[in-house]
C-alpha cells in the first residue's frame, strides 16, 4: 500500500476555485500589494456591480501596478458611477429580442440562450451587468420553455449558449440541454461563449470534456480573452481538452481603453491565441452599457490599430472589427 503522503496529489475541484474566488475590492488589491492605495483607486459608493474574479486570474496580474491590464477589467471604480450620455443599461437591445424565457432572437438562422446570470469572472465592462436574469433564464424547468421555442422554428440552425457564463453550470445542467438539441432535427450546431476556460480554466475537466465529445452536433467554443497576459500553461491545456472534445475555438475580444488599445499588445493577443488553437474571431467595439463609458476607444483609432494588424499579421490572425447596433440583423463591421 502506497502511504497516504505519497499518494499523488488529486486537482482541486473547479467549483471550490469558484467559491475562493476574491469578491472584496480591498482584498484584491492587498493581494497586488496595492492596499495602501485603495482610498484612491476604489469608488466611494456602491457601483452596484459587485467584484468577483478568480484566484487563479488575479495570480497572473502584475504585483503592484494599478494599471496592470487585467486588474483594470475587473477592480471597481468610481468612473461607473457617473452618467454618460448614450451609455444605456439595455445597450444591445437584448430586451426587445426575446422570444420567450431566456431566449433572445436577433439573427437569422440562430437563437441565443440565457443558460444562467451567473460568472466566474465580473467584468466591469460587461454589456449584460444590468440585465434581469432572475426573470430571463433559458436553464428554468429544464430549459422547457426555450426548447418549445427552438423545437417550434424550423429556421434555427444554431444555437448559441451565453450568461452569465454557461459553464458555470454543471455538466450534468448542460447534458440536459445537450441531449434535447441532439433530438431537434434542425439544429445542427452547438455553440458556447464562455470566459470560464480563461479565467478558471479548471472548468475544463474530465466530465466536461467526455459530455463535449459525445455531442452528436458541431460544437464551437466562442472563447472571450481580451489581453495576452490572460493565457498561460492552464489555459493552453483547457483549450487542448476543448480540442480533443472536437470543438472548433474562436476568440472574441473587446476594445477597451487602458487594456489592449495598442497595436502591440492586439497583435501579441492574436498570436498568443493562436499558440493555443484559438482563432481570432471579432474584436467588439465597445457596447455602450452604462457604467462601462470609461473604457471606450474612438472609433478612429479602433479603425487605425486594425489597420496596423493587417500589415504586420497574416490575414487569418486579424480579428473583425465590428459593433452590436440594436435592431440591426447582423454585427456591424467597422
Amino acid at each position: 500500500m502506497i502511504p497516504a503522503n505519497r499518494l499523488p496529489a488529486q486537482p482541486v475541484r473547479w467549483q471550490q476555485l469558484w467559491r475562493e474566488a476574491v469578491t472584496d475590492p480591498r482584498e484584491l488589491l492587498a493581494l497586488l500589494g496595492l492596499a495602501d492605495r485603495a482610498g484612491e483607486l476604489l469608488p466611494a459608493a456602491d457601483t452596484g456591480f459587485a467584484l468577483r474574479v478568480p484566484r487563479g486570474f488575479v495570480a497572473r496580474m502584475r504585483h503592484g501596478d494599478p494599471a496592470d491590464p487585467l486588474l483594470r477589467q475587473v477592480l471597481p471604480l468610481a468612473a461607473e458611477l457617473g452618467e454618460v450620455p448614450g451609455f444605456t443599461r439595455d445597450a444591445v437591445g437584448d430586451l426587445a429580442a426575446r422570444s420567450g424565457n431566456g431566449v433572445l432572437h436577433k439573427y437569422g438562422g440562430r437563437a441565443l440562450l440565457i443558460a444562467t446570470g451567473s460568472c466566474a469572472v465580473h467584468c466591469r465592462y460587461c454589456f449584460r451587468r444590468h440585465f434581469p436574469y432572475t426573470q430571463e433564464t433559458a436553464a428554468a424547468n429544464r430549459w422547457s420553455e426555450a426548447l418549445g421555442h427552438l423545437r417550434g422554428d424550423r429556421s434555427i440552425g444554431e444555437v448559441i449558449v451565453s450568461g452569465g457564463d454557461p459553464l458555470s453550470l454543471s455538466t450534468a445542467k448542460l447534458a440536459e440541454l445537450g441531449d434535447a438539441l441532439a433530438s431537434i432535427p434542425h439544429v445542427r450546431r452547438l455553440r458556447i461563449h464562455t470566459r470560464l476556460p480563461i479565467v478558471l480554466p479548471e472548468r475544463v475537466d474530465d466530465e466536461f470534456r467526455h459530455w463535449l465529445a459525445a455531442l452528436p452536433l458541431q460544437r464551437v467554443v466562442v472563447l472571450h480573452a481580451n489581453h495576452p497576459a490572460e493565457f498561460d500553461a492552464a489555459v493552453d491545456a483547457a483549450c487542448a481538452g476543448l480540442r480533443d472534445a472536437g470543438a472548433s475555438l474562436l476568440n472574441q475580444a473587446v476594445l477597451l481603453r487602458g487594456v489592449n488599445d495598442d497595436a502591440d499588445v492586439l497583435a501579441g493577443l492574436s498570436e498568443r491565441a493562436f499558440a493555443a488553437g484559438v482563432l481570432p474571431y471579432y474584436l467588439h467595439q465597445l457596447d455602450r452599457v452604462a457604467g462601462a463609458a470609461h473604457f471606450e476607444v474612438a472609433d478612429e483609432h479602433a479603425l487605425a490599430l486594425v489597420d496596423a494588424l493587417r500589415r504586420r499579421l497574416p490575414g487569418y490572425l486579424v480579428p473583425r472589427l465590428v459593433r452590436e447596433i440594436a435592431g440591426e440583423p447582423s454585427k456591424t463591421p467597422l
